[in-house]
């Protein structure tokens, strides 16, 4: 067993955990009647399995293997499958449509394709473009696909086969590529990240350390696994060897029940998420064995924290700032949020933050800036994309004194530092609203609504006007019981009375129903600002 955590490939955290307590609960599928499970011996068999079938027909090293699921055991298995066998697995998240998966599957170049009879029926135009596929695998009972290959009969014949543990000699480097997650992209097409081993396995070491897991440790996987957030349920949790729980949930109060049969001790989620739970009637003791929570993706507003640390008194909050062409980014600790409740906090471990100006200096204390990453979490760039690659990938200033090689993740993301080195969001690039000659961030606008108490969601966004840039216009949902006539205009004056007058909305208007999202969860702004009339 190898010690040193930069070295080892990503199935070594499943081989590890099998050969430290082999019996330990690894996976749970509620999914299935009864609950499947599979201990880490277990899971380790079928990942060389699954890698061994992938041999069996042809596939190597370097190629793609989408994985077209919902979360299940043989998603889990898929992916890491694939890692063991050298190609690069490619998550994809199963409420995409036909158009979308169909981009990913040729924007990847897909060898092999493992998905279910009735996604892969969604699919049937979309195949007919996809020259490099050559490999099917259904892990159902097909209808009328003979041609395709089952789950089970690939495990079964690959069941005799004994791969030994990773060689680095043969197989890859820990710094090559061994996934490749697609990211909403600011042309509307996603852009395939590329993920290395060391990525992925000092990302994991990096979350389980602040976040204290141990083997006892029941993690909820509610986030996408296409999403880096979601994997990384897996991956802390198989360092850690801990059990992930499985969750397709249908409704939030789904969730509130798994916590409770699930006996869950860590989830994590994003704030639109969070906002439904916080709103929800908590059954008696569904999250007596909550032993933290953990937000990414987005701000948490103030009023849904409180909610939170209402209804799990005894859960740590970890709020939580990351981008997946840096997997994970900075944390607030628990014991900062009454004192900081408006901070992203500090770098993870293993990872380094800067605030630079746009001619590469370092800001000074509370000065707006580019967050900039560096360090071993730093991705290889975008798949098949040099252009975006080069825009946000970049060589660091030689006064910073990179290493040799060494490039950061330019975020984008505006953030200042206060003089104890903890981090503030102000806005993203692309979301920040240029209005009056100002730069205004959407959330500042957001969470004065929020403290209303009577919108469940809302979005900001900028709309081109003639003599102002952009005008501001909000759109919410709200809370049951609200006035959908009189909220508008009574948000507006909380508006007037909390921000100036730069900041208030031109108009809020009222969304029928939950605001739309993209496939990771989040509120996504450019479509309602798109459905949205200009001025």
């Amino acid at each position: 067993m190898r010690s040193d955590m930069t070295r080892l490939l990503l199935p070594d955290l499943i081989r590890n955990a099998a050969q430290r307590t082999p019996q330990a609960v690894a996976l749970v599928d509620p999914r299935i009647s009864g609950a499947a499970h599979l201990s880490y011996a277990e899971l380790w068999q079928q990942t060389g399995q699954f890698a061994a079938g992938l041999a069996a027909l042809g596939v190597t090293r370097g190629e793609r293997v989408v994985v077209y699921l919902e979360k299940r055991l043989e998603t889990v298995v898929a992916c890491f499958g694939a890692a063991h066998a050298g190609a690069l697995f490619v998550p994809v998240n199963p409420i995409l449509r036909a158009e979308q998966v169909g981009h990913i599957l040729n924007d990847c170049a897909v060898a092999v394709l493992v998905t279910s009879a009735i996604r892969l029926d969604s699919l049937a135009a979309t195949l007919a473009n996809c020259p490099t596929l050559r490999h099917i695998v259904l892990v159902d009972e097909p209808s009328a696909c003979p041609d395709h290959h089952r789950w089970p009969e690939l495990m079964a014949n690959a069941s005799g086969a004994v791969l030994p543990a990773p060689d680095f000699s043969a197989a890859p480097n820990d710094t090559d590529a061994v996934a490749i997650f697609y990211t909403s992209g600011s042309t509307g097409k996603p852009k395939g990240v590329v993920i290395s081993h060391r990525n992925l396995v000092i990302g994991a070491q990096s979350v389980a350390q602040y976040l204290e897991n141990r083997p006892e440790d029941r993690l909820l996987a509610a986030l996408p696994l296409s999403f880096d957030a979601g994997f990384s349920q897996l991956t802390t949790a198989f360092h850690a060897g801990a059990c992930v729980v499985l969750h397709n949930y249908v409704l939030p109060r789904d969730l509130l029940r798994a916590l409770h049969a699930e006996r869950i001790t860590g989830l994590t989620a994003v704030p639109p998420l969070y906002i439904q739970l916080a709103r929800c009637d908590w059954p008696t003791g569904c999250a007596e064995a909550l032993r933290y929570f953990a937000t990414t993706g987005g701000r948490m507003p103030g009023d849904t924290l409180a909610r939170l640390r209402e209804k799990a008194p005894q859960a740590r909050p970890f709020l939580m700032y990351g981008l997946t062409e840096a997997f994970r980014s900075t944390y607030l600790p628990p014991d900062q949020v009454d004192r900081r409740p408006d901070s992203i906090g500090r770098a993870i471990p293993q990872a380094e933050v800067l605030v630079l100006r746009a001619d590469g200096t370092l800001c000074a204390d509370d000065e707006p800036g580019e967050l900039v990453h560096r360090g071993p979490l730093v991705t290889l760039g975008y798949w098949n994309n040099p252009q975006a690659t080069a825009e946000r990938f970049k060589p660091l200033p030689p006064h910073l004194e990179p290493a040799p090689g060494e490039r950061a993740v330019f975020s984008g993301d505006t953030v200042r530092r206060d003089a104890e080195g903890f981090l503030y969001f102000v806005g993203r690039r692309d979301e920040m609203i240029k209005t009056s000659g100002y730069r205004v961030s959407p959330t500042e606008i957001e969470e004065v609504l929020y403290a209303s108490g009577q919108v469940a969601e809302c979005a900001a966004f900028g709309l081109p006007h003639d003599s102002l840039g952009e005008a501001i216009h909000v759109v919410i949902s709200l809370t049951e019981g609200a006035d959908s006539e009189a909220a508008p205009a009574a948000l507006l004056a909380e508006c007037r009375q909390h921000l100036p007058a730069y900041m208030v909305p031109a108009t809020i208007s009222v969304y029928p129903g939950p605001l739309p999202r993209n496939p990771n969860g989040k509120i996504d702004r450019r479509t309602l600002a798109a459905a949205h009339p200009e001025p």
